[in-house]
């Protein structure tokens, strides 16, 4: 079974330059702004298989989207686990977390996509969606 992220993890890309990724669990939200001045993009991941979390989760992205230094940072926001029977839908996620308002207030530009880290699915679309939103060349 997934563990929950309870740490910080580095990854390092190649999209073909190398780009960091820094993982902060959910739990470690309140140390969350210690980063934001070295975030060039954000991707902010969603459990599609815990309908508890939906609430905690959306008031954690509006936290960081009304973060002023991430105020021009392109966000992926990914609605992860979609392997799972049962996962919620890209459109009953953006239903419960009104993402419409959301999208329509925010001031940097928001994507959502679905995926499962289990199996890859979404994948190839969040490594394109790191090139174009860190201008780097395909």
């Amino acid at each position: 079974a997934p563990v929950a992220q309870v740490g910080t993890n580095l990854t390092d890309l190649r999209l073909p330059r190398k780009v960091t990724v820094r993982e902060l669990g959910g739990c470690m939200g309140p140390i969350w702004p210690s980063y934001y001045s070295e975030c060039s993009a954000l991707l902010f991941v969603v459990d599609a298989s815990n309908p508890t979390q939906v609430s905690s989760s959306c008031i954690q992205l509006l936290s960081v989207l009304s973060a002023e230094p991430l105020a021009s940072v392109p966000v992926l926001l990914l609605f992860n686990k979609i392997d799972l029977p049962c996962y919620m839908s890209l459109v009953e996620m953006k239903s419960l977390f009104r993402m419409q308002d959301i999208v329509s207030c925010a001031t940097q530009p928001i994507t959502m996509l679905e995926t499962s880290a289990r199996d890859g699915t979404g994948l190839a679309e969040v490594l394109q969606w790191l090139r174009t939103a860190l201008k780097d060349p395909c």
